[in-house]
């Protein structure tokens, strides 16, 4: 592709989805969004599940996800909807920083992942690199990827990628956490109870876990839900 046709590309409008539980979140990203021109928000959404069904609909070109929203944690849905549109981009948000946290968020396929309090200074940056299809991180997470690249480098040993769980049983554990039944995470998922049943005893096998507040504590521990 030519520079020209990349500039001629970055100039189409672009329209954006925002997913966040939080309605003055919602509110507050759609109005920096929509001071930009040639951009607009074409959708909004509440939960996870949401994000992935506005998503497959609308096809905007970027979605917005928060990392903490009901039914569906912000990295199952970035999971679901690259796998569903590809081409579409995903920027985080999250009230939480760590280095796993990190590392989960490019894995699940985001371009960006953008601290709640910094959104004022980046998110705009951001959007406009994630937009063309170019990943953006804020100086802090470019530490930590650097510092993981100078640990590799030097040969010494960075944990690999490995998620024990499938994506249908991260969605149960998200639900579970939350406090749902495994009647209402079947509803919620659309499987039978026993079909949830089964997915909740290959997670506790699988992780270890020999009670509910165990399941609660490895959800909060890995930001499905908030403590």
């Amino acid at each position: 592709m030519s520079n020209r046709e990349i500039s001629q590309d970055s100039l189409k409008a672009k329209r954006f989805l925002i997913a966040d539980d939080h309605e003055a979140i919602r509110e507050g990203t759609r109005i920096m969004i929509e001071r930009e021109a040639g951009w607009e928000v074409c959708g909004v959404a509440k939960t996870g599940r949401e994000a992935v069904a506005l998503a497959e609909k609308l096809r905007p070109d970027v979605v917005i996800v928060d990392m903490t929203m009901p039914e569906l944690s912000g990295l199952e849905a970035t999971k679901l909807i690259k796998r569903a549109l590809p081409h579409t981009e995903v920027l985080m948000f999250t009230a939480h920083e760590s280095e796993d946290l990190i590392k989960r968020v490019f894995e699940a396929g985001a371009k960006s992942y953008i601290i709640k309090s910094d959104t004022g200074r980046s998110l705009i940056a951001a959007l406009q690199s994630v937009v063309n299809h170019k990943p953006f991180f804020t100086s802090k997470v470019s530490e930590v990827l650097f510092a993981r690249y100078l640990e590799s480098a030097n040969g010494e040993r960075v944990s690999p990628a490995n998620d024990p769980l499938t994506p249908r049983e991260n969605q149960t554990v998200h639900l579970l956490a939350e406090g749902k039944s495994n009647k209402e995470v079947a509803a919620t998922l659309g499987i039978s109870v026993k079909t949830a049943e089964t997915h909740r005893a290959a997670i506790m096998r699988k992780l270890a876990l020999r009670s509910f507040s165990e399941l609660v504590r490895y959800a909060i521990r890995h930001k499905m839900i908030e403590a």
